[in-house]
């Protein structure tokens, strides 16, 4: 499959992980996820930094920034091995399937 499959099936996986589940992505990982997901959606971030206020706003723009230059097939390769890499030390049988799906999804 192609890796805009791959990459679709991990959104939507990361986006059905339950918070009392056994992969908890840190906030440094949502970020990441958030950055490459900006990244591989709409490519180099063009807006100006929010304000010193904005704090959330600040994180998320510095999350997406930093994948600048970054192609939209490289994010979405790399936001499929980061979710990969986090399913992977996990033996809870659902998380375990839904890696194997996203396997799948893959080609792997």
């Amino acid at each position: 499959m192609s890796t805009q499959a791959a990459f679709d099936k991990a959104v939507k996986t990361v986006k059905d992980l339950k918070p009392e589940g056994d992969v908890k992505p840190t906030q440094d990982d949502q970020l990441a996820f958030y950055g490459l997901f900006k990244q591989a959606t709409e490519g180099d971030c063009t807006t100006a930094r929010p304000g010193a206020f904005d704090f959330k706003g600040k994180y998320k723009w510095d999350a997406w920034n930093k994948n600048k230059g970054m192609s939209k097939e490289d994010a979405q390769k790399q936001y499929y091995d980061l979710l990969d890499g986090m399913m992977a030390k996990s033996s809870d049988p659902e998380i375990v399937k839904a890696r194997e799906e996203l396997h799948a999804a893959k080609g792997a």
